[in-house]
């Protein structure tokens, strides 16, 4: 599949001098075919991984949608949100979010290593779902020896869109630290202050001053600031408070939560930047780490770090763009399950033939060293590495494509339309209230995922 060259329908690639076929059967492979998926994900796992400057893995995790909006009949789909459409527009157009976890590069990279994807189902909890596949992709790095006792924790890097410190809460078992993108209208809460006897009686506080993103004058001084000299965004400067922790209530995600709501204490990095490379007016970005005691150099580290989770963008794109991920008109969602994992197979084949491709590059590209071929490059040179490799396959027979149905013979057997379903975000369920009329807004404002 990644020898081909140029965006085909999927019937086209049965016509490749690398499939051997003589007909395009490969919608039914998916529909019937099986993928031992479980295989895969532990294949992935047992590559060599890409660490960060200080040998630590750095795990993104993000939801990227497989638009389908004109496909009444397929199942399962759900309101995927989605960036700068039509008119540079939020819309949710319908389809099946996957929600993908990989490992990245340090430096200016397109290049991942991917390592899990799961459909997100309609009514499912977006977070719920992340943590459980993030603590599985954990637990097998850990068993296939990628994570050692003694080694740094993984920092898993997410965008804006999770709930950071129920995440911290989940995974609290694991070897992991959290950082992650904060709406730049939240408020935090302070370390508790030390109990004093006051002569009026009364509950002591269970928490600090309140700490606005939007009013510098709850800031106070922070624990760490850091500059540092860029050369795309020129001067980036970093500012951190150290044990900072969410006021948490009993609604939507901590409803049934039948203990005490926990501190999730971490360290709020604001990050300022001089320009930005498309000459758009920088704005605060407000990071989340789980951890404490950040000295200087850990804050340079985490905020660069944040910036490397935008590598899993050029994945996605490659994705849909290149490989054609989103190209088959699919209707079952599990054959769209096996597509999905045998397009993550193909990027592991690319990242395979990384060292050992030329550059193909066209007249107009600038050459680029043998070291920094981008996966496209990769995939472009990939069909002179083929004939060297072995076959796993056996010789096909050869066959003919059944008849099919009959020219102007009506379908008899049409197929179910279904509906389209919602994803929730914080875990909350999904309702309209008993009093709501038409025109006026749902009760829920959080819906689907959170990936271009």
């Amino acid at each position: 599949m990644s020898t081909n060259q140029g965006e085909v329908p999927l019937v086209g690639l049965a016509l490749a001098p690398e499939h051997r076929r003589g007909h395009g059967a490969l919608y039914d492979g998916l529909n019937h075919g099986g993928l031992n998926i479980a295989r895969v994900r532990m294949a992935l796992a047992t590559l060599a991984l890409p660490r960060a400057v200080d040998g630590r893995l750095v795990l993104a995790v993000d939801v990227s949608p497989w638009l389908r909006p004109d496909a009444a009949t397929a199942p399962r789909r759900s309101f995927c949100q989605t960036y700068g459409r039509g008119k540079n527009e939020h819309r949710m157009i319908p389809g099946w979010p996957y929600s993908i976890v990989a490992a990245l590069e340090p430096g200016r990279t397109s290049w991942t290593a991917l390592l899990d994807a799961i459909r997100l189902e309609p009514g499912a909890d977006v977070l719920a779902i992340t943590a459980v596949q993030l603590r599985q992709v954990v637990e097998r790095l850990i068993e296939v020896g990628q994570w050692q006792d003694g080694d740094l924790p993984i920092l898993i890097v997410a965008d804006a869109g999770y709930d950071l410190h129920r995440l911290t809460f989940l995974l609290a078992d694991l070897p992991v630290e959290v950082l992650g993108r904060l709406r730049s209208d939240r408020v935090m809460r302070r370390p508790t202050p030390p109990r004093v006897y006051h002569p009026e009686g009364g509950r002591p506080p269970k928490h600090g001053g309140e700490f606005v993103f939007g009013q510098p004058g709850t800031w106070g001084e922070p624990d760490q600031q850091t500059t540092t000299a860029t050369t795309r965004y020129g001067t980036a400067t970093a500012m951190a408070w150290d044990r900072l922790h969410p006021k948490l209530t009993r609604r939507a995600a901590w409803i049934e939560h039948d203990m005490e709501l926990p501190f999730i204490e971490g360290t709020v990095i604001r990050l300022t930047v001089e320009r930005l490379p498309g000459g758009g007016e920088p704005k605060p970005v407000w990071l989340w780490w789980s951890g404490t005691g950040a000295d200087a150099a850990n804050v340079d580290r985490l905020w660069q770090a944040f910036l490397r989770r935008f590598d899993l963008e050029h994945t996605f794109r490659l994705f849909k763009q290149t490989l054609g991920w989103t190209t088959p008109k699919i209707r079952d969602p599990e054959a769209a399950d096996r597509w999905t994992w045998l397009i993550l197979v193909v990027h592991a084949q690319l990242r395979l033939a990384r060292p050992l491709a030329t550059d193909l590059r066209r007249p107009w590209e600038k050459p680029a060293p043998p070291e920094r071929l981008t996966p496209a490059r990769v995939r472009r040179g990939f069909r002179n590495l083929r004939w060297k490799m072995p076959c796993p396959a056996g010789a096909p027979k050869p066959t003919r494509p059944g008849p099919g149905r009959p020219p102007g013979s009506p379908n008899r057997h049409r197929a179910p339309r279904h509906d389209v379903g919602r994803i929730l975000a914080t875990g909350e369920a999904f309702a309209r209230p008993a009093h709501h009329k038409k025109g006026t807004k749902p009760r829920r404002t959080t819906e689907a995922a959170h990936s271009p």
